[in-house]
């Protein structure tokens, strides 16, 4: 009988521990917010809200509705510029093919489509390596299509009462052919008063930027990849982490000149659970006073 009653006991235990990690964490957004320090700021630029959200995996396991949320509550929070750093869509593997009525190609549209909601206007963003796996032309064609701005290896200038900041943007470099200096040319790394903001998905990364003569002239790096581990314990921390996302796993590192934030992201993969890792949207306020 107490056998009996120790094995109930388990597996009540384990369908709440599903249903909590399935349901409720799983659809409970919080916003991480953080002051980053850029050395070389335009006064025209203090205090500039930027709003990060990162793989968000329509419809392979995010619902529609989760996302409209999140864009409903950015809109509330009213950013300066917003940032998706990647995985708008998902790789569907073939034993769950049934399971999804919305194949990645079309869940990249409507994922685009959900993200027009956004009210900022100036909205960037860059691909994942789920993204690249999908179709590079068709996700960048999506989001280009609903108004964002979608960084392929290359920068574009954020003017402000005759100051600017750059805004740059990788390739996931999973598909082992980063371009970093693509994304930041030689002509922007000369400018000493020009930040530049880095999109690059995978966060690992960052070491080999680092090396390279395109490292020394970022100033902040915004990726995700990781979802935070998407399922941590305590004191063992992240079950879980992908290739290019096993070092730096979730929220804020510096690296002398440069500094690093990784998103744990929306969505999920694998299966649709997180579990002591919400998912994040993440509000950081620029300035240049130490």
């Amino acid at each position: 009988m107490a056998r009996r009653r120790f094995l109930k006991a388990g597996l009540f235990g384990a369908a709440g521990l599903a249903l909590y990690s399935g349901e409720i964490e799983r659809h409970w957004a919080v916003v991480h917010r953080r002051t980053i320090t850029l050395a070389h700021l335009p006064e025209a630029f203090e205090n500039t809200r930027i709003v990060q959200i990162s793989d968000i995996h329509l419809d392979a396991w995010t619902e529609p509705f989760f996302l409209r949320r999140v864009v409903h509550a950015i809109n509330r929070m009213k950013p300066d510029l917003v940032v998706l750093t990647g995985d708008f869509v998902s790789i569907i593997p073939d034993h769950f093919q049934s399971s999804f009525h919305t194949q990645p190609i079309a869940a990249a549209w409507q994922c685009a489509k959900i993200l027009s909601g956004l009210e900022c206007r100036q909205v960037y963003a860059s691909l994942g390596n789920h993204d690249i796996s999908v179709s590079v032309p068709e996700v960048t064609r999506a989001l280009a299509a609903h108004g964002i701005t979608v960084l392929n290896n290359r920068a574009v200038a954020v003017e402000r009462d005759q100051a600017r900041l750059w805004m740059a943007g990788m390739i996931d470099p999973s598909d082992n052919r980063p371009r970093p200096e693509k994304a930041v040319p030689e002509s922007i790394r000369k400018q000493p008063d020009e930040p530049v903001i880095l999109l690059c998905h995978s966060p690992d990364y960052a070491d080999d930027l680092l090396r390279s003569p395109v490292g020394q002239a970022v100033d902040l790096m915004l990726s995700g990849h990781t979802h935070g581990g998407q399922v941590r314990l305590p004191f063992v921390g992240a079950l879980v982490a992908p290739p290019l996302g096993k070092k730096y796993t979730r929220g804020w590192f510096q690296f002398g000149h440069m500094q690093l934030y990784v998103n744990q992201g929306i969505g999920t993969v694998g299966l649709p659970f997180r579990f002591n890792c919400p998912p994040e949207i993440t509000e950081l306020t620029l300035t240049g006073k130490q």
